[in-house]
């Protein structure tokens, strides 16, 4: 028997001789819970310090004299009893941690604000963005109005509480210990100690520690002094913190000048820029301007705004628009952006962390790349006249490198980075057209075909031969397939040219429609879009999947993403996602990024055959100092858009030419670009861009490949 059990039996041994009905409250001893147990024997010894206590200290339970639940329900007396003993522990612990809490002799890391240094795949510095806007104001020459705003959006009982807000705490821990939405509710002291203390992680031991110290603190500092504080190291978006500078990033002039109105805007960007800052999207303005009522209205029934006052406020003061950063025209603001993009997404580098600065990230991007597709685009399209000719209005190229390791060698965004921020290398509207078809080609390779319904998958080989004949009807295992309007589909090859009998690697090296579209059909729709995405296109660049799904209309990658997909196939069928970032130090430490997503969608035969095809036709004139060249030219069935897709040993690029009106944002026809009939130049301009790029570049020499680099959410 174990201790338990020989504790047992000491304590029926003692009971029995040390009262007159010992053996019946032995027989009780030996069914109470372990707890109540060891209570007995706590009790016993007590009697033998002071005889009777025993009786008044030792819990009488189940309690005798009483039946069914009222046996088991303790008496006011031990309820009092539990909740004291309870209380005096929790009010023990609370005191041994405040104790234990100490006041950081150091901020945090406002004292060492830097620069965040972007450095090109050499090694050699690219950009520096910051420092960090943020100049302190003392609080006397911050305006009332401002300050109230502040506390009515945040702490309205601020010089009357302690530092913190029991409510707001248990909220926040209560959502973070079932996993729900992040809360606030923390007071201004609270906030303060953790944007000068701590850190924004929301985890219960910070809430905790942020607790006690905002406690101390509260001690320690006059509650000006924890205000002004808060003003100056509170995040307001735009790069600023601090009231001062986000009183000039957001109206453009001193915080002295702002009134009310304005005040209440910079409150309601304290509830998180991103979400709240106007500029940034109609949604935000929207949550925006409801907030910036709300603030006023608060201010109101504060007693700190007066009604009439609050009258004059009807309409929402509007900021200026986020001014662009200096140094990062040209291209280079699109660089910084992809590679600020992934350290965050992939390196939990939140936006406030990012703007204290101190992070040098070594970036994939190789410098002569970069200029030489800067300097092929705006050469190779010089015929291209807006002024005069209605059809080369709204035109815009977006173009990437990316090598079959995943790496962004090069990109070109658009004219520049301060004239369009939006980055074209990066859009995800333009369809891709023929220069889909090899992902079509691919999946039949490796899923074969389904000619009838209940028969196995039947192979497909390059040389297996397909109708090749203009409008030829699309055919699916039961028979014709038919649109909405009850008209069997054809398709028509380009130029309404009939080809006869071809084998299938033949169409796709002559980018023949009609074989195109049945060898989708035959492969299934659904096959065909998943061995898409297993090469390295993104599934939500997929629209409805009709035949002329396999020619491109319905799919559109950016081309970072298509440049990335072909290089599966250049990577004998071995696909990593694009990434943009080898490594992030900071303060000479390594920032921890995820490795990139190896993965083998494709056999190194099935890839072989897909690139046998495009070096089969299509094939640019031999250009100087750049052999192994090889490349896939190709419109949209409606005409809206013109790609080139180009390898060469290491890498590929593909080049997106297309028009957008820029009121609607909707993709707009390219026939008559140029003053060339159709869409010939479509055609031609993206194969002329790369030509000209891969014949400047030729002599780029590329960089040790990444080790430890992280996936790209393109």
């Amino acid at each position: 028997m174990g201790r338990s059990g020989r504790g047992e039996r000491m304590l029926t041994r003692r009971l029995i001789s040390r009262h007159p009905r010992g053996r019946r409250r032995a027989r009780k001893a030996a069914g109470r819970p372990p707890a109540f147990r060891r209570l007995d024997r706590c009790t016993e010894w007590l009697a033998r310090i002071r005889p009777g206590w025993t009786a008044k200290l030792r819990p009488r339970y189940p309690r005798p004299g009483r039946t069914g639940l009222r046996r088991w329900l303790p008496s006011l007396r031990q309820t009092l009893l539990a909740g004291l003993w309870v209380t005096l522990t929790l009010v023990t612990a609370v005191g041994i941690t405040y104790a234990r809490t100490r006041v950081p002799a150091d901020l945090n890391a406002f004292a060492t604000q830097q620069d965040n240094v972007y450095y090109w795949a050499d090694g050699t510095e690219m950009a520096r963005v910051g420092p960090v806007d943020r100049q302190a104001m003392s609080l006397d020459r911050i305006p009332s109005d401002v300050q109230w705003a502040v506390l009515a959006a945040e702490n309205a009982s601020f010089y009357s509480d302690h530092g913190i807000s029991p409510k707001g705490i248990g909220r926040a821990v209560y959502a973070m210990a079932t996993g729900g939405e992040t809360q606030g509710g923390s007071t201004i002291t609270q906030q303060y100690v953790k944007n000068v203390y701590l850190n924004q992680q929301q985890t219960l031991s910070r809430k905790i520690t942020e607790m006690f110290l905002s406690v101390k603190i509260d001690q320690r500092m006059g509650k000006q002094q924890i205000l002004e504080g808060y003003l100056n190291t509170s995040w307001f978006g735009r790069g600023a913190y601090g009231v001062q500078r986000a009183a000039t990033a957001y109206y453009g002039k001193d915080v002295t000048e702002l009134n009310a109105s304005e005040g209440a805007v910079l409150a309601t960007l304290l509830k998180g820029a991103g979400n709240y800052d106007p500029a940034i999207s109609a949604a935000n303005h929207k949550r925006a301007v409801d907030r910036w009522k709300w603030v006023l209205d608060r201010m109101v029934s504060t007693g700190h705004l007066s009604p009439a006052e609050r009258a004059t406020y009807r309409t929402f003061p509007e900021p200026i628009a986020p001014p662009k950063p200096a140094g990062l025209d040209g291209q280079i603001g699109y660089l910084v952006d992809t590679a600020r993009e992934y350290a965050q997404l992939r390196a939990d580098i939140s936006d406030a962390q990012f703007a204290l600065g101190g992070y040098q990230i070594h970036t994939t991007f190789e410098k002569r790349r970069v200029d030489a597709l800067a300097a092929a685009v705006p050469k190779s399209t010089s015929a291209l006249h807006p002024k005069t000719r209605h059809a080369d209005r709204n035109v815009r190229v977006g173009a990437a490198t990316v090598a079959t390791d995943g790496r962004i060698l090069a990109l070109y965004g658009g004219p520049g980075y301060l004239t369009q921020a939006f980055n074209d290398a990066d859009i995800r509207v333009v369809p891709a057209g023929t220069v889909y078809a090899p992902f079509v080609y691919a999946a039949g390779l490796r899923d074969g075909r389904l000619l009838r319904r209940d028969a196995p998958r039947a192979p497909l080989t390059p040389d297996t031969r397909y109708d090749a004949d203009n409008k030829v009807p699309v055919r699916t295992p039961e028979g014709p397939y038919w649109d909405r309007n009850g008209k069997i589909v054809k398709i028509a090859n380009d130029g309404n040219r009939s080809w006869g009998t071809i084998s299938i690697a033949k169409a796709m090296a002559e980018s023949v429609n009609v074989p195109v579209v049945q060898l989708g059909m035959d492969v299934g729709l659904d096959r065909v879009r998943r061995a898409s995405v297993d090469a390295g296109l993104l599934p939500t660049g997929f629209g409805a999947q009709a035949p002329t799904f396999a020619l491109g209309a319905t799919v559109t990658p950016s081309p970072i993403r298509l440049a990335g997909a072909y290089g599966t196939f250049l990577a004998s069928g071995t696909h990593t996602d694009p990434y943009s970032v080898l490594r992030i130090t900071q303060d000479g430490a390594a920032v921890t990024l995820h490795r990139p997503a190896v993965t083998h969608p494709f056999s190194s035969a099935v890839a072989h055959d897909v690139t046998a095809a495009l070096y089969g036709h299509d094939t640019p004139a031999p250009v100087d100092g750049h052999e192994g060249a090889a490349g896939r030219a190709g419109t949209s069935p409606d005409g809206k858009a013109g790609w080139f897709v180009g390898y060469d040993p290491s890498a590929v690029t593909a080049v997106a030419l297309f028009r957008i009106e820029p009121k609607t944002q909707q993709v707009q026809s390219l026939k008559g670009l140029a003053g060339q009939a159709g869409t010939a130049a479509a055609r031609t301009l993206p194969e002329d861009i790369w030509k000209s790029y891969t014949k400047t570049a030729s002599a780029a020499k590329s960089t040790p490949k990444a080790t430890g680099a992280g996936r790209y959410g393109y």
